[in-house]
């Protein structure tokens, strides 16, 4: 398992007293890979970020990061994983290029070596032309950039990203998000935010935090398919037939449980729903093709990522319309 993971929580628990923040999660970051860290605020996001970056104890269970365990290896933690905070810690009145210096001498980096990095995390980063500019002058989105070039100063091998896009601008939040999918496959990323856009553009996993417990983890489309919650998945279908003759085939393939007209028409609009497992794509095409019906299209129905979210984060929320 240590092999093929960067973040590995087991058991994780941080208590307060007689107040639990975090409960019992785990859950495991695939190497190379973008994964999202989704939940409200208040879920226990940023103490479980914590824990694994040991900026704090857990009160039980295990993490490792690259290999190390965080409770008894820290510092081997800590020169693996770049930490990317919700409120960027800078000097205003330091210049770029110095303060990407003082924080390379801080983490030991050779001299030769840590000019060479400044340079490269400049150039990933946009910031090549902002080198000499006093952080103060700074927009907050270049800041956000500048946080980022640190995290990734010393080459970690594993990144944690706290909301790195909270309070940026559209087109602030697109160059981000770009240069976090860049990322990928060079750098394991944990990636910790409440924006479920970013999720569905840019992470290749999601895990779902809720009231100190993990609710759900997966592949944006299987949380969306409802492959991982026992909801029942949709499949829509479009066919150039008689609505009622197709409704009656359609509704007769093994695993679907109900099939609603969206259209009747010439083309008639079908969503298919109940435990739909990968055979019902093969199953639609060969019933409309012996009937001899026309298809004209064929494509999943699950609920969006937001639809998701909120029936999991509040289960009496009524359904969108």
């Amino acid at each position: 398992m240590a092999e093929q993971f960067d973040i590995i929580a087991e058991n994780l628990t941080k208590s307060y007293g007689k107040f639990t923040a975090v409960d019992n999660i785990s859950f495991a970051v695939p190497r190379g890979s973008v994964v999202g860290f989704l939940g409200p605020n208040g879920a226990g996001k940023t103490t479980t970020i914590r824990m694994l970056t040991c900026f704090m104890p857990p009160t039980s269970g295990t993490g490792r990061v690259a290999g190390h365990d965080v409770f008894r290896e820290s510092m081997a933690v800590r020169q693996k994983i770049g930490y990317l905070p919700e409120n960027t810690p800078l000097y205003l009145e330091m210049r770029v290029a110095e303060y990407l210096k003082y924080r390379g001498m801080l983490r030991g980096m050779p001299r030769g070596e840590l000019a060479k990095r400044i340079g490269h995390v400049a150039e990933m980063c946009w910031l090549a032309d902002r080198l000499r500019w006093p952080i103060g002058k700074l927009s907050k989105g270049y800041r956000q950039r500048l946080g980022i070039a640190d995290a990734l100063l010393h080459n970690p091998p594993v990144l944690v990203l706290d909301e790195p896009t909270v309070g940026l601008d559209p087109s602030q939040i697109r160059e981000t998000r770009k240069l976090i999918a860049n990322l990928a496959g060079r750098h394991t990323v944990l990636l910790s935010t409440h924006i479920l856009s970013e999720v569905e553009l840019i992470c290749q996993r999601v895990v779902i935090i809720g009231r100190g417990k993990i609710l759900a983890q997966g592949t944006p489309e299987e949380l969306k398919s409802g492959s991982r919650t026992g909801d029942k998945a949709r499949l829509l279908v479009d066919v150039r037939g008689p609505a009622d003759q197709v409704k009656s085939a359609l509704g007769a393939l093994t695993g679907v449980e109900n099939v609603t007209v969206l259209h009747d028409g010439p083309v008639c609009s079908m969503q298919l729903t109940g435990r739909l497992d990968g055979t019902l794509r093969e199953q639609v095409a060969a019933t409309v093709l012996q009937r001899g019906w026309a298809l004209r299209e064929m494509r999943s129905g699950g609920m969006s990522l937001e639809e998701f979210f909120v029936q999991i984060i509040d289960p009496g929320a009524a359904p969108a319309a």
